[in-house]
């Protein structure tokens, strides 16, 4: 058994504030205790329906089952900056995709341009509303991707007044309505060797969360 952490490590973030507190240190006391105040939809983590539908399920309430399971990568480390991922890439490269699979996205973009830097937001990859269909059609149960998934994210970034449709996030807009999950901002796709794999993501239990961090792991047998 071969075990793939596929986590971005949880650092300062220029999108996002995770800076560790400490509340006692040893210089005072036998424990290090710390806190921290962190975006639930920051790094890798996974997205409950009540992030988009607001009379949906918190994160608590969502079946551990369902970050876990079979998986099916997908090979798309063709695309480079802004790329969509189209319905034929997938009907191309997901032919092993069955239903009640969760699938992962592999873009490689990680390896390309730093998760730390303002272009891996502005410039990556996208999903477009055809391949959201396409998964769709497949009856997946989750979708996790290496790359922000999103197109608008692009114009949200390079204006910050921007006013957002429902409909121009896209991914979200298609899937949590089908009753499909998503793990957001994998990396380390790359080192899974097969095209199948057992795979989870579990969230903490954060009562009326719309998200949580996750430690996401592949698991090749």
């Amino acid at each position: 058994m071969k075990l793939i952490d596929l986590t971005l490590p949880v650092r300062d973030h220029w999108r996002w504030s995770a800076k560790l507190q400490a509340q006692r240190t040893f210089d005072d006391y036998h424990f290090l205790l710390q806190s921290i105040e962190l975006n639930l939809h920051g790094f890798t983590h996974v997205d409950a329906p009540l992030h988009f539908l607001p009379d949906d399920l918190s994160i608590e309430k969502v079946p551990p089952d369902r970050f876990m399971g079979e998986a099916a990568v997908v090979d798309l480390s063709h695309l480079g900056e802004n790329d969509a991922v189209t319905a034929e890439d997938l009907e191309e490269k997901g032919k092993h995709i069955k239903p009640t699979d969760i699938v992962l996205l592999r873009t490689d973009w990680p390896l390309k341009c730093d998760y730390m830097s303002r272009d891996f937001w502005a410039r990556s990859p996208y999903t477009s509303l055809e391949a959201c269909e396409w998964l769709v059609g497949q009856k997946v149960k989750a979708v996790g991707y290496d790359y922000p998934p999103d197109y608008v994210l692009r114009k949200k970034l390079s204006d910050p007044q921007y006013q957002d449709t429902p409909e121009e996030n896209t991914t979200h807009h298609a899937f949590f309505k089908e009753g499909i999950l998503v793990i957001e901002y994998l990396c380390n796709l790359h080192l899974i060797t097969r095209d199948r794999v057992h795979f989870m993501a579990l969230p903490l239990p954060i009562e009326g969360a719309g998200g949580s961090p996750t430690r996401a792991i592949a698991i090749e047998e």
